[in-house]
């Protein structure tokens, strides 16, 4: 979780009574699940697995959270998305000639691992098809899921992340939380699921239901700790 209410959604969802945990602090829910909160943004995401991830303890990494949905996705508010692979979608240099990411000029955020789902020639992850499978079934959709430092908030910039991802909906945390977790660990499982809380593009033009997205939330991943408890 990265943000406070997707953290309350959380707890909530899990029926965890217990103290409140601060940023970066693992805490149990169960014997074989634990929840942190990141906070938002892919630094803090990446610092928060790279604190807290035990491979010893940890057999994978799911990120939950909220996300927009990208034009053509057909999702709508409140679905659910289950992310194929977790893309970043903005590390790269804008020329004159377009964008190009990292690993278009030769420098991919990761050497690619085949046990690993990481591909140095579309700075992607790919999730292992055993976890989209299995997260599937609480979702309305599969498709890759972007992970940007810059949202969406003109269309033509959601075109763009569409055009260089293939992705169904951007959020700030996936692919960062993967990589982390894949830097130490290559052959975890790692997972990304995301309720729609708006649309992409023209911020005066976006559509919301934030309180109902983080409902859901909190219900989808209850019944995900059922089937793992």
């Amino acid at each position: 979780m990265a943000a406070p209410r997707e953290l309350d959604a959380a707890i909530n969802g899990l029926g965890y009574t217990g103290d409140r945990p601060t940023l970066w602090q693992r805490i149990e829910i169960s014997s074989r699940i634990d929840l942190v909160m990141t906070g938002v943004s892919k630094a803090n995401a990446a610092g928060a697995i790279g604190r807290v991830l035990d491979p010893a303890r940890h057999r994978g990494v799911l990120s939950i959270g909220i996300a927009g949905a990208l034009p053509g996705s057909d999702c709508a508010l409140g679905d659910v998305v289950v992310g194929s692979a977790s893309v970043f979608a903005d590390e790269g240099v804008q020329t004159p000639d377009g964008f190009e990411t990292c690993a278009q000029m030769g420098f991919g955020l990761f050497d690619s691992q085949a046990d690993s789902g990481m591909d140095s020639k579309s700075d992607s992850i790919a999730h292992d098809s055993s976890v989209v499978e299995w997260l599937g079934r609480y979702c309305d959709h599969i498709g890759p899921i972007a992970c940007v430092s810059q949202c969406s908030g003109t269309d033509a910039g959601a075109q763009k992340v569409v055009a260089r991802t293939g992705a169904i909906a951007e959020a700030m945390e996936g692919a960062a939380i993967a990589l982390a977790a894949k830097r130490i660990e290559p052959t975890i499982l790692v997972g990304e699921v995301r309720v729609i809380s708006n649309t992409t593009g023209d911020r005066a033009k976006q559509r919301w239901a934030l309180d109902d997205a983080l409902g859901t939330l909190g219900k989808v991943l209850g019944r995900i700790a059922d089937d793992l408890r």
